[in-house]
């Protein structure tokens, strides 16, 4: 029997439904690497212990890595103060953090926050004169200035309006230092607290 061209378009047409019947959405499952987050790398042990031999037991490594395009290993490590029903402030508030570097087998401490911000020289600029209890954390990993830091003190007292302060690595210096207000200019250090006055208002 002889197939007309309709027949053979006809035919053609049903076998093309057929075929799609089955590839509908409902059954076709997504891709595992569109539903999955890729899970973060987990802290090697030894930054893990040095982190706590600066901070303590209850110490959290933020991140860790060549932060400062130095090609040394430094961590970010703090005291981080978990989320209640009564505390839900945004970003990652922490009572006090560190930042170490590894030099000839050892870590060595180049920033703290704990009341104040402080490195190796003195007193980070625009740190509050006042003792700060809790921090607000933020941070950004740039691929040509490396790690960037945001320090927020929290309940200054008579001061509604603080901003961040910027801190970054300043390779001129080879250390941590705060930044103006433009986050471009690093600003230097002070020996005592009344030099490193702050203007946060």
């Amino acid at each position: 029997m002889t197939k007309t061209p309709k027949t053979l378009v006809l035919l053609c047409a049903a076998a093309a439904a057929a075929l799609f019947a089955g590839c509908g959405d409902a059954e076709t499952p997504a891709p595992k690497a569109a539903q999955e987050t890729p899970a973060k790398p987990a802290v090697p042990e030894e930054i893990q212990s040095a982190a706590r031999e600066l901070l303590g037991t209850e110490t959290q490594v933020l991140a860790f890595g060549d932060l400062a395009r130095t090609g040394n290993q430094q961590f970010l490590a703090a005291n981080v103060v978990p989320k209640t029903p009564t505390h839900n402030l945004p970003g990652t508030i922490v009572t006090r953090a560190v930042l170490a570097e590894k030099k000839d087998g050892t870590w060595a401490e180049l920033l703290r926050c704990d009341e104040h911000l402080k490195n190796g020289k003195g007193y980070l600029a625009l740190t509050p004169l006042e003792p700060v209890t809790g921090w607000r954390l933020q941070f950004e990993q740039s691929a040509v200035q490396g790690l960037v830091l945001y320090f927020t003190p929290l309940q200054l007292a008579g001061s509604p309006h603080v901003l961040p302060i910027g801190v970054r690595w300043n390779p001129a210096t080879k250390r941590y230092q705060s930044l103006d207000r433009n986050f471009e200019n690093f600003l230097p250090e002070a020996p005592s607290l009344e030099n490193a006055r702050s203007r946060l208002r």
